[in-house]
């Protein structure tokens, strides 16, 4: 087939204008990713690079190719995930990932939660604040403070969680304002914590080996979240923490229930191909859904600790497979014609 795939590179270090946030790059994509992703893409198929900027569409409009392969984070507004997934459904592209839609309500924090709690799955309680002048409205600190809508841990640090007024007010304060959105506050339940990835569409879902958080390895002063410190400053390639465990060693029982969940958090948020959901335990043994990743990250090296590719490695798949089994699940739900399809997989 032909495949195009679609992204957004870091800044350049060296660029003139500095980013309005020292985390604003943190969601998209290394030089080096997207080429082990394209690398990955080639061992079976003919790739395109596209970045996701402002001369994407045209490229796009100009294409012949049969299906975008899309990891582009977008670059401006609150809905920024589903820019180029509508620019490709206007254009009659099929992508990988879900709609335009779903990366919508999955990049707001609020949103989601209030489609979880509606269907009785369980989420830390949470408000809403634009500005500390909102009252607190039921919640019990200690509370945890975010952006609302950013994803990789940006605006999530060492210093979010509030045990006392004054601390929520001087966090609310400052994410508003340097991040320019409504911070999410919701309960900071202690728990132990999990992520699962998920390949495939219903009744077809596959949920791969579950990835436990272990918060011992981090540094002694570290609250136990995994914070930006802990993903981007504390676990580096050359100096990798030992903080997941993968296959998680939990009961048969739990390993049942985060399926579930995760499984029904799938179903009512309509997501697409693949996806990361994010759980804690809380002190009553509940089990909440605390972030819904449907464009997850898929850093390429074992030392990158990426737990969507940490758990496919735990299943016995190389990043060559991952990235095709994502390819190969979209085709199919697009379905693509059998010829181009039949040829893809015969090459495997």
């Amino acid at each position: 087939m032909q495949v195009a795939l679609l992204y957004n590179l870091k800044e350049d270090e060296e660029a003139e204008k500095p980013p309005p946030t020292p985390d604003y790059y943190a969601e998209c994509d290394s030089i080096e990713t997207v080429q082990a992703i394209a690398d990955a893409l080639s061992v079976f198929h003919e790739v395109t690079l596209i970045e996701a900027n402002a001369d994407a569409f045209e490229f796009l409009r100009q294409s012949n190719v049969d299906i975008v392969f899309n990891i582009a984070e977008g670059t401006n507004g609150i809905a920024r995930e589903s820019q180029m997934p509508a620019i490709l459904e206007m254009l009659g592209i099929p992508y990988t990932g879900s709609n335009p839609l779903t990366l919508a309500i999955c990049l707001d924090k609020a949103r989601t939660k209030e489609i979880l709690s509606y269907h009785k799955i369980p989420t830390p309680r949470f408000q809403v604040f634009n500005s500390y002048s909102a009252k607190l409205v039921d919640l019990e600190f200690p509370l945890i403070v975010k952006p609302v809508r950013e994803g990789s841990s940006k605006g999530i640090n060492n210093h979010s969680v509030a045990y006392s007024y004054k601390e929520l007010k001087e966090l609310v304060t400052k994410c508003v304002g340097l991040y320019q959105q409504p911070a999410l506050v919701e309960e900071f339940i202690i728990g132990r914590e999990f992520t699962c990835a998920l390949l495939g569409n219903l009744p077809n879902l596959e949920i791969l080996p579950i990835v436990e958080m272990k918060f011992d390895a981090l540094p002694k002063e570290a609250v136990p979240i995994y914070s930006y410190e802990a993903k981007w400053v504390w676990d580096t390639p050359d100096k990798p923490l030992n903080i997941f465990e993968c296959p998680a060693k939990i009961s048969h029982s739990l390993k049942m229930e985060i399926e579930a969940t995760c499984r029904k958090t799938w179903e009512v948020l309509d997501i697409k191909d693949w996806c990361r959901i994010d759980l804690r335990l809380d002190s009553n043994g509940v089990l909440n859904v605390i972030e819904v990743n449907p464009l997850p990250g898929i850093l390429p090296r074992p030392e990158d600790n990426s737990c969507f590719p940490k758990a496919a490695r735990a299943k016995g798949m190389s990043y060559t497979d991952l990235i095709n089994a994502v390819l190969n699940i979209s085709a199919k739900r697009w379905r693509l014609s059998d010829i181009k399809y039949q040829k893809s997989k015969s090459k495997m």
